[in-house]
Order: structure tokens, then sequence, then C-alpha cells
């Protein structure tokens, strides 16, 4: 699995934008890594002065106060060096953590404006990967890299006017078996760029895949698919290990050749500094000197090498995360004013015509009007891609309508906020979501303000008082994947945290689909009870379940085919009374 190479200077220089609020901090660390380097890099040259003096008291008597006050000197540099170094790694670590907060924040706060359109494209376990694993190695590589990179490259800049001044002949082997190396380096890193990218993304594609193969376990035993999902499985985890393995080969062959192309020199110098002390063009000092800056200028030149390659797979990880947070989002609808005080529930649909983004010449919803009283019941039946589910996200303004208007109480939903429209309708989808913790919490998702009477008075109406009340700490039991409940027992659960949040209206999208007979009977009397003088809209499969409703809607093909109440549509003797006695 390869990807196109990404623009490395570009990506780098979106993500120091995004660590523009930590720009001073950033600075000081740099600074400070700078100066750790300049410190260790006049070492040397007192190295130097100790061997010469050392060696001049060979024929004489050895300076032993000279040196005592060289060494002290070295000591006070080494000191402040480390002291430095220390310091700008905390303050890195610390940048880094914001950053990956900050980053965090974002990407959960995005998710809250996109559009359904992308998550109907994207799958979850990739989002999850992107908040986790890109995050994750975007914090890691500044905190480990950023500061240390521009130091590595401020010693190798020093050492080598250093070693330009102590002796250029000396110099020029160094740079030679140098450049040799570099050359190497910059050929793989330039091959390598892809495969990181690659990388990233099929991580994405197999946190995604676990996130569906776990949530849909169930359905693979059933279905004895154990061997097919393997089979992925293998598929996507091959994917991410040959990315993973070439990436991780090919940055690993920079420090080797970075460590031979650094003893290289070293022996280079070793023999051209023989011969030059010999033929007495230079000193013993400087000899010992250079060899220490060998050492010093091909240390960095491997961190170097090897932060490239930590850098590559943090430009592969940002693109992501900048990618995602640059997704189309919502309309801003910050400038629309309109309110509703107080809500009587009249819902009108004038003329709807409504396409998928990703399809508009396949209309799904067209011409579509009705009109809802104030408190009615009002049912949506028709069979599977008519439209029931879409004419509900539309009315949430989950999506815009293509043509037409919808009003609530003659205001159109448009010239309200998004969040307005969403405050209105309690809903309750087909699905059930309980997080882990308390029945009490769950309960009251959103809604902590609610008294503990109000929460046992619902709780009674929808029938799960008792049961609750039998759990080992009653409303204090913790929910988590240890706790047993049945499918019914979770709609229970989710219907009852709607009613408590006590919304104007109510829609229910096939909620009783997860429960028997009986406990359907139930949630009817319940609903029938806590939805009086509540416009509420009900998506149906099975029509036993909306007998009671002062409004029945048939949809086929994106049109109301029939329109009235149970007993008049049998009566009618048209498509819906079609399907109610298939049903039965």
């Amino acid at each position: 699995m390869e990807t196109k190479p990404k623009n490395l200077k570009k990506v780098i220089t979106t993500l120091l934008g995004y660590c523009r609020k930590e720009r001073w901090s950033l600075a000081a660390a740099i600074l400070l890594a700078i100066a750790s380097a300049i410190l260790l890099i006049i070492g040397p040259s007192k190295i130097q002065e100790i061997t010469d003096y050392i060696f001049a008291g060979l024929s004489s008597s050895i300076d032993l106060a000279a040196i005592t006050q060289v060494g002290v000197i070295l000591l006070i540099i080494f000191l402040i060096s480390a002291i430095c170094d220390f310091i700008q790694h905390y303050m890195m670590a610390t940048i880094a953590q914001k950053i990956s907060w900050r980053m965090r924040r974002d990407i959960d706060q995005k998710i809250n404006r996109l559009p359904l359109k992308y998550f109907s494209k994207n799958s979850y376990g990739d989002v999850m990967s992107r908040i986790t694993n890109d995050v994750d190695s975007v914090g890691q590589g500044l905190s480990d890299n950023v500061a240390e990179t521009v130091a590595a490259a401020t010693q190798v800049l020093g050492c080598l006017v250093m070693m330009i001044i102590t002796d250029l002949p000396l110099a020029s082997v160094t740079i030679v078996t140098t450049v040799f190396g570099l050359f190497i380096m910059l050929k793989i890193l330039k091959r390598s760029q892809k495969y990181f990218a690659a990388r990233q993304k099929s991580l994405g594609a197999l946190n995604g895949y676990i996130e569906e193969t776990y949530s849909g376990h169930g359905v693979i035993r059933v279905l004895h698919a154990e061997e097919t999902s393997h089979t992925k499985f293998v598929k996507f985890n091959q994917a991410v290990r040959t990315a993973d393995f070439k990436s991780q080969f090919l940055s690993g062959l920079m420090h080797p050749v970075m460590h031979f192309t650094g003893n290289l020199g070293y022996v280079a110098v070793c023999v051209v500094g023989a011969i030059l002390v010999i033929n007495g063009h230079i000193t013993f000092g400087v000899v010992t000197a250079f060899l220490i800056y060998v050492r010093l200028f091909s240390q960095p030149l491997s961190q170097i090498a090897q932060a490239i390659a930590v850098l590559q797979s943090v430009a592969a990880a940002t693109e992501r995360v900048f990618e995602f947070l640059g997704e189309e989002e919502l309309s801003n609808d910050s400038d629309k004013l309109a309110s509703l005080d107080k809500v009587s529930g009249q819902v009108e649909f004038k003329n709807i015509e409504f396409a998928y983004p990703d399809n508009p010449k396949a209309e799904v919803i067209h011409n579509f009007s009705a009109i809802v009283k104030p408190g009615q019941k009002v049912a949506i039946v028709g069979p599977t891609g008519a439209g029931k589910t879409t004419l509900v996200n539309l009315l949430m303004r989950f999506f815009e309508a293509s043509g037409g208007e919808i009003f609530i109480d003659d205001i159109k939903i448009t010239d309200l906020k998004r969040s307005a429209v969403h405050s209105l309708f309690g809903m309750v989808l087909q699905d059930t979501w309980l997080f882990e913790g308390t029945v009490r919490e769950n309960l009251k998702f959103n809604s902590p303000d609610i008294s503990d009477e109000k929460m046992v008075k619902v709780c009674k109406a929808c029938g799960i008082d008792d049961f609750i009340r039998n759990l080992p700490k009653g409303y204090d039991t913790v929910l988590s994947d240890r706790t047993t409940l049945s499918a019914g027992e979770k709609q229970l659960f989710t219907i009852a945290r709607v009613m408590i949040q006590n919304h104007p209206m109510i829609i229910l999208d096939e909620a009783t689909s997860n429960v028997d007979t009986r406990t359907e009977l139930k949630i009817n009397k319940a609903m029938d009870e806590l939805m009086a003088n509540r416009t509420s809209f009900v998506i149906a499969h099975r029509l036993s379940t909306i007998k009671n409703a002062d409004l029945i809607l048939v949809l086929k093909d994106g049109d109301i085919i029939e329109q009235g109440t149970h007993a008049q549509l049998l009566k009618k003797g048209g498509f819906y009374a079609d399907i109610y006695q298939s049903q039965f």
C-alpha cells in the first residue's frame, strides 16, 4: 500500500502555524537547546589546551595550576550545558502536551460541526485513529525531536566552524566523508516519506475495521463469519505491516549510514592528523580536539537522520489531523435570530424536495407537503427507502432540503439556529446508546438538574423502576460491558432518558423494534401518557404500534400516497391496508 509523497515543508509549516500560541515558549526552548549545543562545542578547545599543557610538560614540568583552572572552566561549561538541555526538554514536553490537548479539543469540537454525510463516508474507527494515534505521533515527535534537531544542527554548524578555524586540512577530510553520508541519507529520505504516509492511512483503515468488527461481534458469530472476518483483518493488518516495515527499514538505514560515515571520518582524521603532527604542522592537542570534534560532528548527524525519520511520521500524522480539521463544515448559522419562546408544536412540510449530496440526481423526497397539528401523534410508514428517516433528518436539520420549506409554529426552521431546532426534539433511535456510568448518570445525561423524583416518576411510567431497584445498587449501579441488559431493557433506558429531558416534540425512529410484544405494549402505554399534548413523530414498520396515531403518513418513493387514521386507511383498502394485512 503506497501513497504519493506529500509536501513535507508545507505540512511542517502548517504545524508550526498551529503552534503559534506556544511560539514564545517554543522559541525559548530552541534557544536553550542552541545554547546547550554551543557550550558543548566550546569543550574540545579547552581539552586542546589541557592536552597541550600536558604535552609541553613532558619535557619539563606539568603546569597543574593552569590545567586545574581550565578543568574548572570546562566543568562549569558542561554543567551549564546540561542545565539548559534539561530545561528545554521539560519545556518541549509541556508544549507537546498542550498542543496534543488542543488538537484533541479541536477534533472533538469539529465532530459536532461536521455534516452527517462525512460519517456516512468515513468509519468511526478512522476518526478515532486520528484522535489517538495521529495526535500521539504529533505530540511525541514535537516533544522528542524539534528542539533536539535544532540543537543538533547548531552543533554540526558550530563544529564545522571550529574545525575550519582549528585546522583546514583536517576539516576538509571530515567534510568530504560527511557529504558522502548526507547524499545517501537524502536519497533514503526521498524514498521513505510515502511509506510513512501509507502507514498512518493503513492504520486508520485497520482501526476502522476493528471498531466495526467488535461492534458487530455477535452478528459475526451468529453467521459463522469468523473466518471471513479474520481474512479481512489479516488483509488490513498486512497492509499496516508492509507500510510500517518499509518505512522503518528505510529510515533505519539512515542511522548506520551516518554511523559508518562518522567512523570513516574518525579514521581519516587519525591518519592525516598523525602525518601532520610528525611533520610539525600541528600540535598533538589539535589532533585530540579534532577527534572530539569529529565525534561531536558525526553524532548530531545521526540524530538529525533519526529525527528526520520521526518527522516524516509526524508529517503524515499531522496531515491526517489537519485533513480532518479542514473538512467542510455545516454552514454558519450564528446570524439566525429567530426564536421560539413557547412551542405549540405545529409542523408544516411545504413542497419539500431532497437528494443526498453524493447523488444529487436521485431524489429521495420530491414535492412532499403535510401539516401536523399541535399535540398530534404522527406515524410515518412505508417500505424501506421510501424516505421516512430522511424526512426526520430534514426536520432536525441534519440535512438541508434541496427545495421547499419546513415550518415550526409558522417559523421557518432555516431561520432558527440548528441548536435551537435540536433543543425542540427528543429523539429515540433504533440503536441504543448507554455509556459506562451509573443508571442515574445515564438517565440524567445532559440534564443533571432534573430532580430524582421526576426521574423515578418517568421510570415508573416506562415500567423500569422495579427493574432498576432490583439491580445491586439500584440507581447507583454502574452500567458497563459487564452489566447484562437485554436489547429491550436498553431501549427502555433510552426512552426514559428522552422523557426526562421533557422536550416539546418527540421523534421515535423504530424505537420499539428491539423489544418483545409484552414490553412493546408497556412502552406504548407509557408513551401515550408521556406524549400527551406533545407533537410526536413515530417511524414504524410494525403497524400494530401506531394504531392510535392521530395521523398516518404513508410514504412510497418520496411521495405521500395516503394519509389518514388507521381506521380510515384500512377502510380505503389501499397500500397501507395491504401492508397491514401482510403483517398479520
